[in-house]
């Protein structure tokens, strides 16, 4: 049996027709750029992720670019985030002029490691990235702590963890602005490139506003260099309608979750990814830990069963960030993990015959290489 990575058309195909309906009410109140639909949407998506604002923007990437450059960050100034994220969350330090620092990351949950912090601070130092990554939530409370103590920013990349939960609080509204992204593929995906930005900062709101749409204040008065990263009207109306879905969108996946661990804990060979306490996991990824990682993969491909690496070369590895100077070793965990992770299926819509099917592909995989 042929089993997707990910598959969108069954993830659209209930609600076909009300995204035709709503094309078609974007088109006849021209609301293209920004607009009803985008500032409805905003309305809806900030109490959702228990904070005051949402300012929609371009993409994810912009998220978080956009908001450290409304708290002021550029040139000379140093960003800690860490080197196992998607590679947007270090473009977006290094295009305001600052430069990314890495710390490593917990080998439990494998997030921001808040132990490694305090040896990563300097004079030049303003703001902390954790990211929660694959949907877990990072330990933000102690990461919290040292920010006040040092007076840092923090900005959580909440990229794969649309309504994850830290102690019961939404993320993005756990620090001073969380960003988010609706790439189609992301728990909360839209029909292109879009992302967000909340927080309680009425301020931070206006500021993001205006550089967003080239510093404007109103239509042709410039008051600080901006940048076009309006959403667009198309992908405000496709978010509102697929919001009311995410929650339950979100338990299927918890229920997958737990279907893959009760399959694979114990199994010699194969590592479950572990929750941390007091979260609400909301399983963006599911990603497994195997020795010989890409022999298994090649094994699953030939038979179909879709699955994917999160990520193969960590930030700090890759040519792009090479002038940082940072050797091979510098994040053991973060390394070691980019070698053993593998994603398995995870979309809402999994049959119990789909999850079956891969359960029974990895066990063979794992058996075939060892052999």
């Amino acid at each position: 049996m042929k089993v997707p990575f990910l598959d969108l058309h069954t993830h659209h195909r209930a609600q076909r027709a009300e995204f035709s309906r709503a094309f078609e009410s974007v088109v006849d109140l021209g609301a293209f750029a920004g607009g009803k639909f985008v500032e409805e949407f905003e309305k809806d998506f900030a109490p959702y992720c228990h904070a005051d604002h949402a300012i929609g923007v371009g993409s994810g990437t912009d998220a978080l670019w956009l908001a450290l450059l409304a708290f002021g960050i550029g040139p000379g100034d140093e960003v800690i985030t860490v080197p196992n994220s998607f590679i947007a969350t270090a473009e977006a330090i290094s295009f305001t002029g600052a430069k990314p620092v890495f710390v490593d990351v917990d080998p439990i949950t494998y997030n921001m490691d808040p132990g490694a912090l305090e040896s990563a601070i300097t004079e030049r130092t303003r703001a902390i990235i954790p990211v929660h990554l694959f949907g877990q939530p990072a330990n933000m409370d102690p990461i919290l702590s040292i920010a006040r103590e040092r007076n840092l920013r923090v900005i959580e990349d909440s990229a794969q963890a649309h309504g994850a939960e830290y102690d019961g609080r939404r993320v993005g509204s756990l620090a001073d602005a969380g960003c988010f992204s609706f790439y189609p593929g992301k728990n909360l995906g839209a029909f292109g490139e879009g992302g967000a930005v909340v927080t309680n900062d009425v301020e931070l709101r206006d500021r993001i506003r205006k550089l967003r749409d080239h510093g404007q204040s109103k239509k042709y008065h410039h008051g600080v260099v901006g940048w076009n990263s309006r959403m667009d009207g198309i992908q405000g109306a496709v978010l509102q309608i697929k919001l009311r879905g995410l929650d339950e969108g979100n338990k299927l996946r918890h229920s997958h979750a737990l279907r893959y661990d009760e399959a694979f804990s114990g199994v010699d060979g194969i590592t479950v990814p572990e929750r941390g306490p007091n979260v609400g996991h909301v399983y963006h990824i599911y990603a497994i830990q195997v020795p010989q990682r890409d022999e298994i993969m090649r094994y699953l491909n030939s038979k179909e069963i879709g699955c994917g690496i999160h990520y193969p070369v960590p930030i700090h590895l890759q040519e792009a960030y090479r002038d940082l100077g940072y050797a091979r070793g510098a994040f053991p965990v973060a390394e070691r993990s980019a070698e053993r992770f593998l994603s398995l299926p995870m979309f809402p819509e999994l049959t119990h015959s789909q999850l079956d099917e891969v359960i029974e592909v990895v066990h063979d995989g794992l058996k075939s290489v060892g052999d």
